[in-house]
């Protein structure tokens, strides 16, 4: 079957002259911009987060590495938009019902996903561990707390069934492969986006984070890198798969009618679910600007790549080989399964 052509005139009219006039273009870069004010005027000379992985402690430090973060996403979206410009781009719209019934379907969807949030918060808490997010406890920037690999593992189960598994059963009734962004539609292209993509994403990596993967021993790797892929493969790549960019993203598009909007939204939703990071603080109101503010400034900007990779393609699972499963995870987060799982 060949893809239907878009049509949003965001997707097939004149890009730049459209996007740059997007009022909410302008709104997310003022509140990108507000967020970097906002950072500075409340923050002491130390951050109060536990980030040992972290190669900048100071808030002018870490801003410029956000920054620096947000301008390679753009680097990114710009091979993308690249390499994709020949492609005739499936209505990603239409793959959602009618506005009606998609209104109704994304509000259940934000329900269900704050009430899987707020659960998880419950159940990790009872059980004296890091509340359930879409990242383990240490991921990324690392902690100095113990984290177990009863907790990492049911940390991936619980994500895996709450995110991926009860919805897919639930929508894949209603809509078939196709509808739910599951299925290529050109399979070569898909591969040559995601090999530029992971490359430039791996450079970068290696270049600007250093990651720790190749300090371990020989046996570590072996067993560290499949244990890394998969732990994160259950408990974040396929529950933000399943639940934002084949489910919740095409009824975003239906709702707004429009590419930035719905790429703007999309990372706005990636950030949310990761709420529960184990580095945030909550305790008072200037920790919890403080989180909140580097919650956007870490995830916004990746959630924003995987909603333009989608729409671009049609196709959700060319954000998880090209810009989740291989890097970051696996190649910044294998050292701290390692320890996890004493390998």
């Amino acid at each position: 079957m060949q893809p239907t052509r878009s049509n949003s005139p965001e997707l097939n009219g004149p890009p730049r002259r459209l996007i740059l006039r997007s009022p909410v273009l302008w709104t997310a870069a003022a509140g990108w911009l507000t967020v970097n004010v906002l950072v500075l005027a409340v923050a002491d000379d130390r951050l109060p987060f536990d980030w040992p992985s972290t190669t900048e402690s100071t808030p002018g430090g870490r801003l410029v590495e956000a920054n620096v973060a947000l301008a390679e996403v753009l680097l990114l979206i710009g091979v993308t938009v690249l390499l994709t410009r020949r492609r005739t781009r499936p209505d990603v719209a239409a793959r959602a019902p009618e506005r009606s019934v998609a209104l109704t379907e994304t509000l259940l969807l934000l329900a269900y996903g704050a009430s899987g949030l707020a659960l998880g918060f419950a159940l990790a808490r009872s059980l004296g561990w890091h509340p359930f997010g879409f990242h383990l406890a240490g991921t990324l920037y690392g902690t100095h707390d113990h984290v177990g690999a009863a907790e990492a593992v049911t940390w991936a189960l619980y994500n895996l069934v709450v995110y991926a598994v009860l919805p897919l059963l639930f929508f894949r009734r209603r809509y078939s492969a196709e509808q739910l962004n599951l299925r290529s539609s050109d399979r070569r292209a898909d591969a040559l986006l995601i090999g530029v993509v992971l490359v430039v994403e791996s450079a970068v990596q290696f270049a600007v984070l250093r990651p720790e993967l190749f300090d371990l021993g020989g046996r570590q790797l072996l067993l560290g890198v499949p244990a890394t892929f998969a732990l994160y493969f259950a408990g974040t790549v396929l529950p933000a798969m399943v639940f934002l960019y084949a489910i919740l993203l095409p009824r975003l598009l239906k709702l707004t009618g429009s590419t930035v909007a719905t790429v703007v939204l999309g990372g706005l939703a990636y950030t949310v679910l990761h709420l529960w990071d184990a580095w945030t603080l909550f305790t008072t109101p200037g920790d919890a600007l403080l989180s909140v503010s580097f919650l956007l400034l870490t995830y916004f900007a990746p959630g924003m790549m995987k909603s333009v990779l989608t729409l671009r393609t049609g196709n959700a699972w060319v954000h998880v080989w090209a810009y989740h499963a291989f890097a970051p995870h696996t190649l910044a987060d294998t050292p701290h399964v390692v320890r996890i799982f004493r390998i």
